[in-house]
């Protein structure tokens, strides 16, 4: 894995783990949530894009909408399954069995289906975050509870997904990633809005953004640079490579749920954390 593609993921996993903090102190409306840092990323990214294709002279094509609208539903999806973990469970237990089941899915379709071939070095590297990750989320707690279990590995399913499309969009499609990211983020408002009407709690989007303003904007502006930082990462490595080592992301949620959030068990967790850096470091070489 190339050291330019290795500092893209490393940056982006740093800004993932700082919105999931965010999101985590969340306990609020989650829908009027999600589309209030919809909408925040709109306004601060949309002009990006805009500027983006004045610069680089490239006219957008349909291609790329569609692409966008598939990314769109994914996300949509995963940012409801995991608003819905972080409000059964531990950041310390959805957090890390969505970010370590999510790349051992897309490790195991990238080659099964993808034709992918990481050598051994790789491949015990991404075992290694796995395994990282599973020492960091194992043992009960008051935090741990069947439901979180389920939902962060509904959540790791979500982020296979979208990360195996993602791939496929950005370097089988040569879809740019600004515009990719800005277009989805553009079909995701009517998405939004729709759920936000079918709301069974609703709660005045003025009173959420009163007390959520702070973690809306840190998502609204972390989220996407991190995911733009990785769409860059995917058109310069494997994409089995990337996804494993986005979860040094895991590191400093590990760090977070113990220094910020009080957490339980820092000691394991922190021994996991610093498997998963054993692990980073054989992916880093291979």
């Amino acid at each position: 894995m190339s050291g330019t593609a290795l500092a893209l993921v490393l940056t982006a996993a740093l800004l993932h783990a700082t919105w999931n903090l965010a999101a985590k102190g969340v306990g609020t409306s989650r829908v009027a949530f999600i589309w209030l840092y919809v909408v925040a990323s709109a306004v601060i990214w949309v002009p990006v894009g805009v500027l983006w294709v004045a610069v680089t002279g490239d006219p957008p094509q349909w291609s790329w909408l569609g692409a966008a609208a598939v990314s769109s539903g994914l996300h949509v999806v995963y940012q409801l399954v995991l608003q819905r973990g972080y409000a059964e469970g531990d950041l310390n237990l959805v957090y890390p069995l969505a970010r370590g089941s999510g790349p051992l899915l897309t490790f195991l379709v990238a080659v099964t289906v993808l034709g992918e071939q990481p050598g051994p070095v790789a491949a015990a590297g991404v075992l290694t975050v796995v395994a990282g990750v599973l020492l960091i989320s194992w043992g009960p707690s008051r935090g741990h509870t069947r439901a979180g279990v389920v939902w962060g590995l509904t959540t790791g399913a979500t982020i296979a997904s979208y990360t195996l499309w993602d791939n496929h969009a950005v370097t089988r499609l040569d879809v740019p990633p600004v515009p990719y990211f800005v277009l989805g983020l553009v079909v995701q408002l009517p998405v939004m809005a729709l759920l936000l009407r079918r709301d069974a709690d609703p709660v005045p989007l003025r009173e959420v953004w009163r007390t959520t303003r702070r973690a809306t904007l840190a998502v609204a502006i972390c989220s996407p640079l991190a995911y733009l930082l990785v769409l860059r990462a995917m058109q310069l490595a494997p994409v089995a490579l990337v996804a494993a080592a986005r979860e040094a992301s895991i590191v400093v949620g590990a760090t977070f749920g113990w220094l910020v959030l009080r957490e339980e068990r820092p000691a394991r967790r922190l021994l996991g954390a610093v498997v998963v850096l054993v692990g980073l470091g054989l992916i880093a070489v291979s």
